[in-house]
Protein backbone atom coordinates (compact mmCIF):
# COMPACT_ATOMS: atom_id res chain seq x y z
CA UNK A 1 0.00 0.00 0.00
CA UNK A 2 1.18 3.49 -0.85
CA UNK A 3 -1.15 6.29 0.18
CA UNK A 4 -0.35 9.61 -1.46
CA UNK A 5 -3.49 11.67 -0.83
CA UNK A 6 -4.61 12.36 2.74
CA UNK A 7 -7.36 14.52 4.22
CA UNK A 8 -7.56 15.77 7.81
CA UNK A 9 -11.00 16.66 9.17
CA UNK A 10 -10.73 19.00 12.15
CA UNK A 11 -8.03 21.65 12.09
CA UNK A 12 -7.52 22.26 15.78
CA UNK A 13 -4.39 21.49 17.77
CA UNK A 14 -4.23 17.81 16.80
CA UNK A 15 -5.27 18.36 13.19
CA UNK A 16 -2.60 21.00 12.69
CA UNK A 17 0.09 18.76 14.15
CA UNK A 18 -0.86 15.82 11.95
CA UNK A 19 -1.15 17.98 8.84
CA UNK A 20 2.30 19.47 9.37
CA UNK A 21 3.85 16.10 10.16
CA UNK A 22 2.32 14.20 7.27
CA UNK A 23 2.58 16.81 4.54
CA UNK A 24 6.20 15.96 3.59
CA UNK A 25 5.21 12.30 3.29
CA UNK A 26 2.39 12.63 0.75
CA UNK A 27 1.62 14.26 -2.59
CA UNK A 28 -1.54 16.02 -1.46
CA UNK A 29 -2.73 16.86 2.03
CA UNK A 30 -6.06 18.61 2.41
CA UNK A 31 -7.70 19.95 5.57
CA UNK A 32 -11.15 21.11 6.53
CA UNK A 33 -12.82 22.53 9.60
CA UNK A 34 -16.18 24.06 10.47
CA UNK A 35 -14.37 27.28 11.37
CA UNK A 36 -13.48 27.78 7.71
CA UNK A 37 -17.08 28.87 7.21
CA UNK A 38 -16.62 31.74 9.68
CA UNK A 39 -14.85 34.72 8.05
CA UNK A 40 -13.60 35.86 11.45
CA UNK A 41 -11.81 32.57 12.05
CA UNK A 42 -11.05 31.28 8.56
CA UNK A 43 -8.11 33.55 7.72
CA UNK A 44 -5.81 32.25 10.44
CA UNK A 45 -6.66 28.62 9.66
CA UNK A 46 -6.08 29.11 5.95
CA UNK A 47 -2.81 30.88 6.65
CA UNK A 48 -1.61 28.08 8.90
CA UNK A 49 -2.60 25.40 6.39
CA UNK A 50 -0.87 27.13 3.52
CA UNK A 51 2.19 27.64 5.71
CA UNK A 52 2.64 23.88 6.11
CA UNK A 53 1.74 23.13 2.50
CA UNK A 54 -1.77 21.81 3.17
CA UNK A 55 -4.79 22.69 1.03
CA UNK A 56 -7.84 23.98 2.93
CA UNK A 57 -11.28 23.30 1.51
CA UNK A 58 -14.68 21.75 1.98
CA UNK A 59 -15.43 18.29 3.27
CA UNK A 60 -16.52 17.18 -0.19
CA UNK A 61 -13.39 18.42 -1.99
CA UNK A 62 -11.28 16.79 0.71
CA UNK A 63 -12.99 13.39 0.63
CA UNK A 64 -13.35 12.81 -3.09
CA UNK A 65 -9.63 12.21 -3.86
CA UNK A 66 -8.48 11.10 -0.39
CA UNK A 67 -7.15 7.59 0.06
CA UNK A 68 -7.03 8.22 3.80
CA UNK A 69 -9.28 10.53 5.81
CA UNK A 70 -8.16 11.30 9.36
CA UNK A 71 -10.85 12.44 11.78
CA UNK A 72 -9.43 14.71 14.51
CA UNK A 73 -12.48 16.45 15.94
CA UNK A 74 -13.94 16.76 19.43
CA UNK A 75 -15.37 13.63 21.03
CA UNK A 76 -18.95 14.83 20.75
CA UNK A 77 -18.60 15.13 16.96
CA UNK A 78 -17.14 11.67 16.36
CA UNK A 79 -20.25 10.07 14.89
CA UNK A 80 -21.51 13.20 13.12
CA UNK A 81 -18.24 13.61 11.21
CA UNK A 82 -18.24 9.95 10.19
CA UNK A 83 -21.76 10.44 8.82
CA UNK A 84 -20.75 13.58 6.93
CA UNK A 85 -17.61 11.98 5.49
CA UNK A 86 -19.54 8.88 4.39
CA UNK A 87 -21.61 11.01 2.04
CA UNK A 88 -18.49 11.90 0.01
CA UNK A 89 -15.98 9.15 0.79
CA UNK A 90 -14.10 7.53 -2.05
CA UNK A 91 -14.88 3.76 -2.17
CA UNK A 92 -12.04 1.78 -0.67
CA UNK A 93 -10.60 4.76 1.20
CA UNK A 94 -9.44 4.38 4.79
CA UNK A 95 -11.00 6.38 7.60
CA UNK A 96 -8.74 6.74 10.65
CA UNK A 97 -10.71 7.85 13.71
CA UNK A 98 -8.41 9.55 16.24
CA UNK A 99 -11.23 10.81 18.43
CA UNK A 100 -11.65 9.98 22.10
CA UNK A 101 -14.96 8.15 21.96
CA UNK A 102 -16.50 5.09 23.57
CA UNK A 103 -16.31 1.65 21.94
CA UNK A 104 -20.02 1.87 21.14
CA UNK A 105 -19.65 5.25 19.45
CA UNK A 106 -16.70 3.98 17.41
CA UNK A 107 -18.68 0.91 16.35
CA UNK A 108 -21.53 3.14 15.19
CA UNK A 109 -19.11 5.30 13.23
CA UNK A 110 -17.58 2.19 11.67
CA UNK A 111 -20.96 0.98 10.41
CA UNK A 112 -21.55 4.34 8.75
CA UNK A 113 -18.17 4.38 7.01
CA UNK A 114 -18.35 0.76 5.94
CA UNK A 115 -21.84 1.26 4.52
CA UNK A 116 -20.19 3.79 2.19
CA UNK A 117 -17.60 1.17 1.10
CA UNK A 118 -14.88 2.74 3.24
CA UNK A 119 -12.44 1.00 5.58
CA UNK A 120 -12.80 2.15 9.20
CA UNK A 121 -9.84 1.96 11.59
CA UNK A 122 -10.12 3.17 15.16
CA UNK A 123 -7.18 4.73 16.96
CA UNK A 124 -6.64 5.17 20.67
CA UNK A 125 -4.21 8.07 21.10
CA UNK A 126 -2.54 7.19 24.35
CA UNK A 127 -1.06 10.46 25.56
CA UNK A 128 -0.93 14.18 24.80
CA UNK A 129 -0.10 14.80 21.14
CA UNK A 130 2.02 18.02 21.24
CA UNK A 131 5.20 16.59 22.81
CA UNK A 132 5.29 13.74 20.26
CA UNK A 133 3.71 15.11 17.10
CA UNK A 134 2.72 12.37 14.68
CA UNK A 135 4.89 9.97 16.69
CA UNK A 136 2.41 9.97 19.56
CA UNK A 137 1.78 6.38 20.74
CA UNK A 138 -1.39 5.13 19.09
CA UNK A 139 -3.29 1.84 19.34
CA UNK A 140 -5.21 0.67 16.27
CA UNK A 141 -8.23 -1.59 15.99
CA UNK A 142 -10.54 -2.97 13.35
CA UNK A 143 -10.55 -5.55 10.59
CA UNK A 144 -8.40 -3.35 8.31
CA UNK A 145 -6.05 -2.00 10.99
CA UNK A 146 -3.34 -4.47 10.01
CA UNK A 147 -3.40 -3.16 6.43
CA UNK A 148 -3.12 0.50 7.41
CA UNK A 149 -0.54 0.15 10.19
CA UNK A 150 2.52 -0.42 7.93
CA UNK A 151 1.76 2.75 5.97
CA UNK A 152 1.41 4.80 9.16
CA UNK A 153 4.64 3.33 10.51
CA UNK A 154 6.43 4.15 7.26
CA UNK A 155 5.46 7.78 7.85
CA UNK A 156 7.12 7.64 11.27
CA UNK A 157 3.99 7.14 13.33
CA UNK A 158 4.03 5.00 16.47
CA UNK A 159 0.96 3.00 15.48
CA UNK A 160 0.43 -0.53 16.81
CA UNK A 161 -2.47 -2.89 16.12
CA UNK A 162 -4.02 -4.26 19.30
CA UNK A 163 -7.07 -6.03 17.90
CA UNK A 164 -9.00 -6.72 14.73
CA UNK A 165 -12.14 -6.15 16.79
CA UNK A 166 -13.53 -2.63 16.95
CA UNK A 167 -13.79 -1.16 20.43
CA UNK A 168 -10.73 -2.71 22.04
CA UNK A 169 -8.38 0.20 21.30
CA UNK A 170 -11.04 2.68 22.40
CA UNK A 171 -11.68 0.78 25.62
CA UNK A 172 -7.98 0.93 26.47
CA UNK A 173 -7.92 4.65 25.75
CA UNK A 174 -11.11 5.41 27.71
CA UNK A 175 -10.09 3.40 30.78
CA UNK A 176 -6.76 5.22 30.86
CA UNK A 177 -8.50 8.56 30.40
CA UNK A 178 -10.69 7.98 33.44
CA UNK A 179 -7.52 7.73 35.52
CA UNK A 180 -5.63 10.63 33.92
CA UNK A 181 -8.49 13.12 33.68
CA UNK A 182 -9.75 11.94 37.05
CA UNK A 183 -6.37 12.67 38.58
CA UNK A 184 -6.44 16.13 37.03
CA UNK A 185 -9.85 16.79 38.56
CA UNK A 186 -8.76 15.46 41.95
CA UNK A 187 -5.61 17.59 41.97
CA UNK A 188 -7.56 20.74 41.12
CA UNK A 189 -10.12 20.07 43.85
CA UNK A 190 -7.59 18.97 46.46
CA UNK A 191 -5.05 21.72 45.78
CA UNK A 192 -7.63 24.51 45.65
CA UNK A 193 -9.14 23.35 48.94
CA UNK A 194 -5.72 23.05 50.56
CA UNK A 195 -4.94 26.55 49.32
CA UNK A 196 -8.12 27.89 50.90
CA UNK A 197 -7.21 26.43 54.28
CA UNK A 198 -3.53 27.38 53.98
CA UNK A 199 -2.36 23.80 54.37
CA UNK A 200 -0.78 23.12 50.97
CA UNK A 201 2.73 23.02 52.43
CA UNK A 202 1.57 20.21 54.67
CA UNK A 203 -0.47 18.30 52.09
CA UNK A 204 1.96 18.19 49.17
CA UNK A 205 4.89 16.75 51.16
CA UNK A 206 2.67 13.86 52.22
CA UNK A 207 1.90 13.18 48.55
CA UNK A 208 5.62 13.27 47.76
CA UNK A 209 6.25 10.81 50.57
CA UNK A 210 3.68 8.38 49.18
CA UNK A 211 4.58 8.96 45.50
CA UNK A 212 8.22 10.14 45.60
CA UNK A 213 8.74 9.97 41.82
CA UNK A 214 6.31 12.85 41.20
CA UNK A 215 7.08 16.55 41.60
CA UNK A 216 3.65 17.47 42.94
CA UNK A 217 4.12 21.24 42.58
CA UNK A 218 5.22 20.92 38.95
CA UNK A 219 2.62 18.25 38.17
CA UNK A 220 -0.09 20.36 39.76
CA UNK A 221 0.78 23.36 37.58
CA UNK A 222 0.76 21.14 34.50
CA UNK A 223 -2.62 19.64 35.34
CA UNK A 224 -4.17 23.04 36.00
CA UNK A 225 -2.77 24.46 32.76
CA UNK A 226 -3.93 21.57 30.59
CA UNK A 227 -7.46 21.66 31.96
CA UNK A 228 -7.63 25.44 31.57
CA UNK A 229 -6.45 25.13 27.95
CA UNK A 230 -8.36 22.01 26.96
CA UNK A 231 -11.09 21.53 29.54
CA UNK A 232 -13.88 21.55 26.96
CA UNK A 233 -12.26 18.76 24.97
CA UNK A 234 -11.52 16.85 28.17
CA UNK A 235 -15.12 17.21 29.40
CA UNK A 236 -16.42 15.79 26.12
CA UNK A 237 -13.94 12.94 26.36
CA UNK A 238 -15.07 12.17 29.89
CA UNK A 239 -18.69 12.04 28.75
CA UNK A 240 -17.59 9.41 26.25
CA UNK A 241 -15.68 7.68 29.06
CA UNK A 242 -18.87 7.68 31.12
CA UNK A 243 -20.62 6.14 28.10
CA UNK A 244 -17.88 3.49 28.03
CA UNK A 245 -18.56 2.64 31.68
CA UNK A 246 -22.29 2.42 30.95
CA UNK A 247 -21.66 0.19 27.94
CA UNK A 248 -19.81 -2.13 30.29
CA UNK A 249 -22.90 -2.31 32.49
CA UNK A 250 -21.70 -0.08 35.34
CA UNK A 251 -22.89 3.26 36.65
CA UNK A 252 -20.33 6.04 35.95
CA UNK A 253 -20.45 7.32 39.51
CA UNK A 254 -16.92 8.73 39.31
CA UNK A 255 -16.54 9.44 35.60
CA UNK A 256 -19.60 11.65 35.30
CA UNK A 257 -18.41 14.09 38.00
CA UNK A 258 -14.96 14.16 36.37
CA UNK A 259 -16.64 15.48 33.22
CA UNK A 260 -18.48 18.06 35.32
CA UNK A 261 -15.25 19.27 36.93
CA UNK A 262 -13.49 19.56 33.59
CA UNK A 263 -16.48 21.44 32.16
CA UNK A 264 -16.54 23.83 35.14
CA UNK A 265 -12.93 24.82 34.54
CA UNK A 266 -13.52 25.05 30.78
CA UNK A 267 -16.43 27.43 31.35
CA UNK A 268 -14.32 29.59 33.66
CA UNK A 269 -11.54 29.69 31.07
CA UNK A 270 -14.00 30.70 28.36
CA UNK A 271 -15.22 33.51 30.61
CA UNK A 272 -11.64 34.79 30.99
CA UNK A 273 -10.99 33.74 34.58
CA UNK A 274 -7.37 32.78 33.81
CA UNK A 275 -6.66 35.34 31.10
CA UNK A 276 -4.05 37.25 33.09
CA UNK A 277 -1.91 34.22 33.93
CA UNK A 278 1.42 33.62 32.22
CA UNK A 279 2.36 30.37 30.52
CA UNK A 280 4.61 29.45 33.42
CA UNK A 281 2.01 30.19 36.11
CA UNK A 282 2.19 28.16 39.32
CA UNK A 283 -0.66 25.93 40.40
CA UNK A 284 -1.28 28.41 43.22
CA UNK A 285 -1.93 31.13 40.64
CA UNK A 286 -4.54 28.98 38.93
CA UNK A 287 -6.15 28.02 42.24
CA UNK A 288 -6.43 31.64 43.28
CA UNK A 289 -8.51 32.34 40.15
CA UNK A 290 -11.15 29.75 41.02
CA UNK A 291 -14.39 31.28 42.33
CA UNK A 292 -16.11 29.98 45.43
CA UNK A 293 -19.81 29.36 45.68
Amino acid sequence: MSIRCVGVVGYGEVGKIFAAGLRPQVSLLQVTDLKLADPALAASLIGHAQGVGAVPGTLQTLCEPAELVISAVTASNTLAVAQQVAAHLRPGAFFLDLNSASPGTKQQAARVIESAAGHYVEAGVMTSVPPYGIRVPMLLGGARAGELAPQLQAWGMDARVVSDQLGVASAIKMCRSIMIKGLEALVIESYATARHYGVEEHVLPTLAETFPSIDWHKQGAYFFSRVVQHGQRRAEEMREAARTVQEAGYAPLMTGPIADKQQWVADLAAAGAFADLSKDARWQDYADCLPRR
